[in-house]
C-alpha cells in the first residue's frame, strides 16, 4: 500500500522506551523513540503519527505541555494522544489529561495488551484514513481526465462542424492524442 503507520513515544526514561518498543513489536507501527517533550515537538515537524504515547511526567516540558503545544498545530492537532504516566491514581491529572486534547490516560504499571489493543485501533484508523486520503486523491485524477477528454470532443465536434477540407483528418487528429494522453 503506502507509508507504514509511525507511533511516537515520548518519554524522559530510556528503559521506559524500551518497555514501550518491545510491547509494540509485531505490530504494523514503526516506533520512534524520543526523550523529551522538545524532541517530540521537533519530529513532529516532520513526521506523521498514527499515534502518540506521551509520558505526563518529564522535566523541562512535562506531557500536558508537549501535549497543548502538539494540540495547537494545525499539522497535528488531530493525532491521538495517549498519557502514560507512573502517578498516584490522581484524578485530577486524568481530567487535566483529558483537557489538553488526549484520547486516553493510562497509569503505570498498564496491561501491555491493552495499550497495544489501544495502539492497534489508532493504527487502523490511521491505515484507513490514508487509503481513503488515496481513493480522493485517485477520484481527482479520474475527474481531471474526464474533463481533458470532454473538453477534446468538444474540439473535435468543433472542428468537424466547421467543415473544410481537412476537418475529418484534424478531428481524428485531436482524439487520438486524447486516447494516447499527448
Amino acid at each position: 500500500m503506502g507509508e507504514r503507520a509511525k507511533a511516537l513515544l515520548v518519554d524522559d526514561r530510556r528503559d521506559n522506551l524500551l518497555a514501550l518498543e518491545a510491547i509494540l513489536q509485531g505490530l504494523p507501527v514503526t516506533a520512534v523513540a524520543v526523550e523529551s517533550g522538545e524532541a517530540a515537538l521537533k519530529q513532529l515537524l516532520t513526521d506523521d503519527f498514527a499515534v502518540i504515547l506521551l509520558d505526563a511526567h518529564m522535566p523541562n516540558m512535562d506531557g500536558f505541555e508537549t501535549a497543548s503545544h502538539i494540540k495547537r498545530r494545525e499539522r497535528t492537532r488531530h493525532v491521538p494522544i495517549l498519557f502514560l504516566t507512573a502517578a498516584d491514581r490522581d484524578a485530577q491529572l486524568a481530567l487535566r489529561g483529558y483537557a489538553v486534547g488526549a484520547v486516553d490516560y493510562l497509569t503505570k504499571p498498564f496491561d501491555p495488551w491493552v495499550l497495544r489493543a489501544k495502539v492497534s485501533i489508532f493504527v487502523e484508523l490511521w491505515t484507513k484514513n490514508q487509503q481513503l486520503k488515496a481513493s480522493a486523491e485517485a477520484s481527482r485524477e479520474r475527474e481531471t481526465q474526464w474533463q481533458l477528454l470532454t473538453e477534446t470532443m468538444d474540439e473535435a465536434a468543433r472542428v468537424l462542424r466547421a467543415g473544410g477540407d481537412d476537418a475529418a483528418s484534424e478531428a481524428l487528429d485531436l482524439l487520438e492524442k486524447a486516447r494516447w494522453g499527448s
